[in-house]
């Protein structure tokens, strides 16, 4: 039993705790090339593709174009047509309300997908489904 002067705080402050990070910040081309890099590794396989497309639309960005040549190539290396259109289908939808980027991007491009023989979703009819 506790003595009857006795009074418990029900009252517990907070602690003030920053949670910042103290590593290195990103430069945009540093970004950019590690996407490439990654992307441009010669064994890499379907999964490593999914799952860098996955991590790389996760971002609140949507990818520069030597990001995307990069990823297109890797989807040419492992004869893998319908990821190579997910992505520009990903790309469209990451885009969003801001009609003027897709179309740039189609347009930087074009060498590429027309290297690769790889059709956009416009030309397959697919995004009208």
């Amino acid at each position: 039993m506790l003595p009857v002067n006795f009074t418990v705080s029900l009252y517990i402050t907070p602690v003030a705790s920053r949670c910042y990070s103290h590593g290195k910040v990103e430069s945009d081309e540093e970004f950019d090339a590690r996407w490439v890099t990654y992307f441009s590794k010669p064994d890499i396989d379907a999964w490593e593709l999914r799952k860098g497309m996955n991590t790389l639309i996760g971002y609140d960005l949507v990818p520069e174009a030597k990001i995307l040549d990069s990823a297109l190539r890797a989807c040419r290396r492992l004869n893998d047509l319908a990821s190579a259109i997910r992505i520009l289908e990903a790309v469209k939808d990451k885009a969003g309300p801001h009609k003027d980027i897709y179309p740039y991007l189609i347009q930087e491009l074009t060498p590429t997908l027309t290297e690769l023989g790889i059709s956009t979703p416009e030309e397959l009819g697919i995004d009208k489904l």
